[in-house]
């Protein structure tokens, strides 16, 4: 039987893999890429090299005779689009916000006679404003000085930074790949598969038989150099405090997902930061060393409510705090260079969060590749105070963690193993690459392997001038906090509203906060979530005149006479604008501290948290 082999073959609008045999002719070589491009016979020309020497004729010769071997790379050109043509590159790579690689609406329809086009992929808005940036470095010594954002005068700028940064922005990659004489016309973001490749009928399935057609490559893994975000921030530290409250109030470890956007970072060369706005914390439990996620009835309703908001899940944060001294409120430092920084578990739950959450990018012929997903873990630091660390897992992880092939070590978090093939499941082989004492290069078969070559660092910072995105000062309860006692209901609603009545607050931010809008649309007694918009438009846009309109609603109208009945007040007699009269609070029920909030229970007088006095 004649040997299998896999030949690439670029075009300007991708790579595709022929499968092919050393003894198939020229001739019905090029019908199979006709084919699989959706080219007519003559519509294009192949060549061996990419400036377009070494030109493969419809022949009888076979592939062998023309020196064509398995993974070579072959270079496709439309016919119609020659050297002086200026059909095939309308597309500029630093004005266009599309990629190079993919011909504008116009060149396709006037240079290429195919069947089908390349799918239109929509890009995130951040990605799209990034494409059409400029990319350079002026230097203030120098306006005369001016280096791209990917050549090594962008790594010397990076590496003087305060603090210094490791990693290019993913955008500077792209230009890196696209900035080349021929504009990146060729370039294709491949995603590394690791299961094997479907419909090869030379031979039984596996494992009974395997073969080059269908069988996926071996892995190296190697530091990723770049990164999809740049910067984590909080917009306030309060955020991240009320996070924190569960830990400080239970000792248990939490975990939440977070709620913001992605903005442009203007430190870093068309960098991204991902602006932190809120944190929804699903059901889970949680003990002082585990974390057990239960499913969440309103994972669906939280998403619409965030998109109607404005923000979206760019991560997850979760804790690991153990306290070293409760007296000063000090924490251990238990995650460093000597330890661990993320564990093989942790890592393949981030790629598995990743893979949830992929990056759409035009420059894949999947349409995806890589993801702006991040995690935060709060941990202690050096000085045995809290720290909110930021990782994400490399491409290379999050195709292992798809494909099912890493596995956490039981006894050393801070190795993973890659699995062995078996009857069920072919799992390539995986490498990686360490330096001896003499420096060489070794290369090692990653059972185990060291988690550092899975991780990007990304630095979390909090700004000087805080922002708030949902400007209520009090706070309605955490949503799943029922172990403390704070509870979600109309009890709570009522109470929240009597405190604000005795405020200057407007309705605006009254309602402005988040966990009270999910409460709003998701209450099992009156959920508001096809009558809410009106509301959601006016936090997101801060529209006090907006908000005011929904206030004289049919159904703020009804959540009032709710909250009248709960806390014995007869009906309509509550008015929550400002300065209006508070609600009694009931002896018999739990009530909240007004200093700190804490819920507590019936019958005390003095917070058992801050111990000051009920009223």
């Amino acid at each position: 039987m004649a040997e299998n082999i896999i030949i690439r073959v670029q075009s300007p609008e991708g790579m595709k893999k022929i499968a092919s045999t050393k003894r198939e002719t020229a001739a019905a070589f090029l019908k199979k890429v006709a084919k699989e491009f959706g080219f007519s016979s003559n519509g294009f020309s192949i060549y061996l090299n990419r400036n377009k020497t070494g030109e493969i004729l419809s022949q009888n010769k076979t592939l062998s005779l023309l020196k064509i071997k398995h993974g070579d790379m072959l270079f496709l050109f439309p016919s119609s689009a020659g050297p002086s043509s200026e059909n095939m590159d309308t597309a500029q790579p630093h004005t266009s916000s599309s990629y190079p690689s993919f011909p504008s609406s116009s060149s396709s329809s006037s240079s290429l006679s195919r069947s089908h086009s390349a799918p239109q992929i929509q890009e995130d808005e951040i990605d799209q404003y990034l494409s059409k940036q400029e990319g350079k470095i002026y230097r203030n010594r120098d306006p005369q000085l001016i280096a791209d954002p990917h050549d090594t005068k962008e790594q010397y700028y990076l590496n003087h930074l305060d603090p210094p940064v490791k990693h290019m922005s993913f955008h500077a990659y792209i230009r890196k790949l696209t900035g080349g004489a021929d504009k990146g016309k060729f370039v294709a973001l491949e995603n590394i598969s690791c299961k094997i490749k479907s419909g090869c009928e030379g031979h039984p399935p596996w494992p009974e038989g395997i073969c080059t057609k269908c069988q996926p490559s071996a892995i190296t893994l190697n530091r990723q150099k770049y990164r999809h975000v740049d910067n984590i921030m909080f917009e306030n530290h309060t955020i991240a405090d009320r996070f924190l409250d569960f830990w400080r109030k239970t000792g248990n470890q939490r975990m939440g997902y977070l709620y913001g956007r992605y903005t442009e970072h203007k430190d870093i060369p068309l960098g991204i930061r991902a602006e932190v706005a809120a944190i929804y914390e699903p059901p889970q439990i949680g003990t002082q060393n585990s974390l057990e996620l239960i499913e969440d009835p309103k994972a669906e309703a939280v998403e619409e409510i965030a998109a109607k908001l404005g923000l979206r899940k760019v991560g997850w944060i979760f804790t690991d705090l153990l306290s070293e001294d409760t007296r000063i409120g000090t924490v251990r430092y238990t995650r460093n260079k000597d330890s661990f920084f993320l564990s093989a578990e942790e890592c393949i739950t981030a790629g598995h969060f990743q893979n949830q959450h992929a990056n759409a990018c035009r420059l894949s012929p999947d349409g995806h590749f890589g993801s702006k997903f991040f995690t935060v873990v709060a941990t202690g630091g050096p000085d045995n105070q809290v720290h909110f660390e930021g990782y994400q897992v490399s491409n290379q992880c999050m195709a292992l963690v798809r494909d099912e092939c890493l596995l956490p070590c039981r006894d050393a978090p801070e190795l993973g193993y890659a699995k062995e093939s078996s009857t069920e499941q072919y799992v390539p082989d995986v490498f990686y690459k360490d330096t001896d004492k003499f420096g060489n290069d070794i290369t090692h078969l990653a059972r185990p392997l060291p988690v550092e070559y899975l991780i990007i660092d990304i630095t979390t910072t909090f700004p000087k001038d805080p922002v708030f995105t949902f400007s209520s000062t009090l706070r309605f309860p955490i949503e799943n906090r029922d172990a403390l006692g704070e509870t979600q209901d109309f009890h709570s609603l009522a109470t929240y509203l009597s405190q604000c009545s005795s405020s200057s607050s407007s309705f605006l931010d009254i309602v402005s906060d988040f966990h009270l809008l999910l409460f709003l649309v998701t209450n099992e007694v009156m959920p508001l979530q096809d009558s809410i918009g009106l509301l959601l438009d006016a936090v997101k846009t801060s529209n006090e005149e907006l908000a005011q309109t929904w206030k004289k609603s049919e159904q703020w109208a009804t959540i009032e006479q709710l909250c009248s009945t709960v806390g014995g007040q007869p009906s309509g007699s509550l008015d929550y604008a400002m300065g209006g009269p508070t609600l009694p609070q009931s002896s018999s029920a739990v009530w909240s501290c007004l200093h700190c909030t804490f819920m507590n229970q019936p019958g005390t007088e003095h917070c058992e948290m801050c111990s000051l006095p009920r009223s």
